[in-house]
């Protein structure tokens, strides 16, 4: 019994120096530490795009429409691909990727954003990064080539997170971005899709006609990405919505509405009628149900989409992924411009609400 008793005193003394020293307690944390970056880092490379939700319907598209959407998805996939595996970090992939649809009038964003009600373009845009949660956006700029070039300015070059209108038009220029004239995002079926719109905001009532529902795409461009070190980025890029008046802001450049990263848990772009994702605040709400109801990130995804979003009465989706390069695209409308890529070569595109 002695002995026992002995044994069990040296034992607790033997951890009761190791504790108090420092070299033993220190070699115990960095062994913690790196076996942490390890798992971090077993994740493979990955992003995931997506280009806009709503109505969008195969009966309506013609067989070149759709290979047209399916072909410029797959160049922004692989660009922001290109980046992740050369090294480069996830914000570096996001930003890539986004610009090429930015740079498309098949987006609504950039070239082919949609028109207010004055016949303007308004773009917002955000950017996070998910290692330090350092965010910027912008918002109603109508004269900066690429919106997430200027959000990403934003939190790199700045104290804030969000500018707007022409004061984030004159951070823009002084910090080297292109600006453009507004002709520049001039797209004719947009402007033809706002007259519509009018045309119907005659006949009926005002609230009726604030999006154009018979071709209604919430479109709004986004891309997450997974790098090398384990390290998610996510970025929104958007015109917001056709008609849309007062110096409307939509949920894009919102941190935490339609944009949000942590490396904890996982990055999100939304898509879908702003007011119902800034209310819901959807894409923190993504990372907080994983992060303490422990939830899987497809878990935390469905309910939102297809439960919660759809009782408060809003359409919509986002994509998302999470720090093991896991992969959501969850959306409650007819279809949504998606893809994404986790292997060289092979870009997958989906578009239509049947296909996965």
């Amino acid at each position: 019994m002695k002995k026992t008793y002995y044994y069990y005193l040296a034992l607790l003394l033997f951890f009761f120096i190791a504790a108090c020293d420092p070299t033993t307690r220190e070699a115990t944390e960095d062994r913690a530490i790196e076996t942490e970056e390890k798992e971090i880092k077993q994740g493979p490379i990955s992003l995931v795009i997506h280009g806009g939700a709503g109505t969008i319907k195969r009966e309506n598209m013609t067989e070149e429409q759709d290979a047209e959407y399916r072909a410029k998805l797959s160049e922004a996939l692989e660009a922001g691909y290109a980046k992740l595996e050369s090294g480069a970090p996830a914000m570096d992939a996001v930003i890539a990727a986004i610009q090429i649809m930015e740079e498309s009038p098949l987006f609504n964003a950039g070239v082919g954003a949609v028109f207010t009600n004055e016949g303007k373009n308004e773009l917002d845009a955000a950017v996070m990064d998910g290692k330090t949660r350092d965010a910027g956006a912008v918002a109603g700029v109508s004269t900066i080539k690429s919106p997430i070039l200027a959000a990403l300015s934003v939190m790199d070059d700045s104290p804030h997170v969000m500018m707007s209108g022409t004061g984030a038009e004159q951070f823009a220029g002084e910090q080297g971005l292109e600006l453009v004239d507004p002709e520049y995002f001039f797209t004719q079926s947009r402007y033809d899709a706002l007259q519509r719109v009018k045309k119907r905001e005659e006949e009926k009532d005002r609230s009726a006609a604030l999006v154009d529902f018979p071709d209604s795409k919430f479109g709004t461009v986004g891309c997450v990405a997974l790098d090398k070190d384990g390290n998610i980025a996510a970025g929104t890029s958007t015109g917001g919505m056709t008609n849309k008046r007062y110096g409307r802001i939509g949920d894009a450049p919102i941190i935490a509405a339609g944009t949000y990263a942590d490396n904890e848990t996982c990055g999100v772009s939304a898509t879908g009628h702003g007011e119902y994702f800034i209310r819901s605040v959807v894409a923190y709400d993504v990372a907080a149900k994983m992060k303490y109801a422990g939830m899987s990130l497809d878990a935390a995804a469905n309910k939102i989409v297809y439960e919660e979003l759809v009782e408060f009465g809003g359409s919509g989706g986002f994509i998302a992924l999470d720090k093991a390069g896991n992969i959501t695209m969850p959306f409650n409308t007819s279809g949504m411009y998606r893809g994404y890529m986790n292997e060289k070569d092979s870009p997958k595109v989906f578009i239509y609400k049947d296909e996965e």
